[in-house]
């Protein structure tokens, strides 16, 4: 029995507890939360369950094995970094850190001391993403040029990061997970219409070494909430629509069949539209599976596939995402940027 320490009792931390609750493997042993009517709340509710206000003493107690960090981003490094050195596992909530160096110093850490660091990637245990990974692998698709994205919704506006930083990271996960490969250029714009130095919508435009192209569409500021990603191969095309509860993935037997380049000036490129197929998806719940991972992933049963280095990953294309969208804000608003981590005006 693994017991465990969840920080945060947020929205996702709720969803975490929930979760971590139900893992016939796991005692969930101490919640850290400073909110007193929360402390209260658990005391009366979960009795055996120790409500701290900080999380010292949990760093400090040597029977918690694994700690669960759902808190602002910018608290992840100095949680993260005291439970590895305190020699507890670690899963923390995406993005991993508020910037690479942290989370590389994280990998490092994790590596010496020889314990799990992962990342909460949720959709890599989404049955849909393990789908469009076995078309992806297995060359179903053929050679994919683009992967298209749009995130967007009605809020919810992050109190301590952006759009970018809030909904990116699902998307660059995602990338990884299927492609394995880091973009050679990253391409950002976005505009703040609410919080100066805060964007809440993004655009990313991500170039890859195999001719491949993604394109991201962020936003907290759309009247409906979409969730879909499309993937073009020279073979198939597939959209994915996370929303669609009766058919998530449909898959289409459709593509574009070039000429030589000497004829192309001459003869247009030929089009073939297939069937439309909608493959069956298991109905598991995706953070049932990550929790399952970590405490596999603990016990050297599983190589963890949302380590630090996935996080790392994600945390420095992150980086060049902001770089470039700061560039974009100056030269459209004439403005400097906040960082990241700066909460937003009230």
């Amino acid at each position: 029995m693994i017991r465990v320490a969840l920080c945060g009792m947020g929205y996702w931390g709720r969803n975490l507890f929930r979760v971590l609750s139900s893992n016939p493997g796991i005692e969930l042993a101490a919640v850290v939360d400073p909110k007193p009517e929360l402390a209260d709340k658990l005391r009366q509710s979960h009795p055996q369950i120790v409500v701290h206000a900080d999380a010292s003493a949990v760093m400090a107690d040597p029977t918690i094995d694994a700690v669960v960090i759902a808190t602002p981003v910018s608290s992840h490094y100095d949680l993260a970094r005291a439970a590895l050195d305190a020699r507890k596992h670690v899963m923390v909530e995406k993005p991993m850190c508020a910037s690479s160096a942290e989370a590389s110093d994280l990998v490092a850490r994790a590596e010496a001391y020889g314990l799990t660091l992962m990342v909460d990637h949720t959709f890599l245990f989404h049955p849909a993403v393990l789908k469009l990974a076995d078309l992806v692998h297995s060359g179903a698709l053929g050679h994919v040029s683009y992967f298209d994205s749009q995130r967007i919704n009605l809020g919810l506006f992050q109190p301590d990061v952006n759009v970018l930083w809030d909904l990116a990271p699902h998307d660059l996960s995602i990338l990884d997970f299927l492609f394995g490969i880091e973009p050679v250029d990253v391409e950002a714009t976005g505009y703040c219409h609410v919080n100066q130095g805060s964007p809440d919508i993004s655009y990313l435009t991500l170039h890859y070494p195999n001719s491949m192209v993604a394109h991201l569409n962020l936003s907290w500021m759309s009247p409906v909430k979409l969730r879909r990603v499309a993937i073009g191969g020279s073979e198939q095309m597939v959209v994915w629509d996370d929303l669609n509860r009766d058919e998530p993935l449909k898959i289409y037997d459709s593509g574009i069949t070039f000429h030589s380049k000497q004829e192309r000036d001459l003869i247009l490129p030929n089009y073939r539209i297939g069937s439309v197929s909608s493959p069956r998806l298991a109905t598991s719940e995706p953070l049932v599976d990550v929790i399952e991972h970590f405490r596999q992933s603990i016990t050297k049963q599983v190589t963890c596939k949302t380590d630090g280095r996935l996080g790392l990953r994600v945390v420095r294309t992150l980086e060049r995402a902001q770089a470039a969208l700061d560039l974009s804000l100056r030269r459209v608003r004439g403005f400097m940027p906040v960082s990241i981590n700066a909460v937003a005006a009230e």
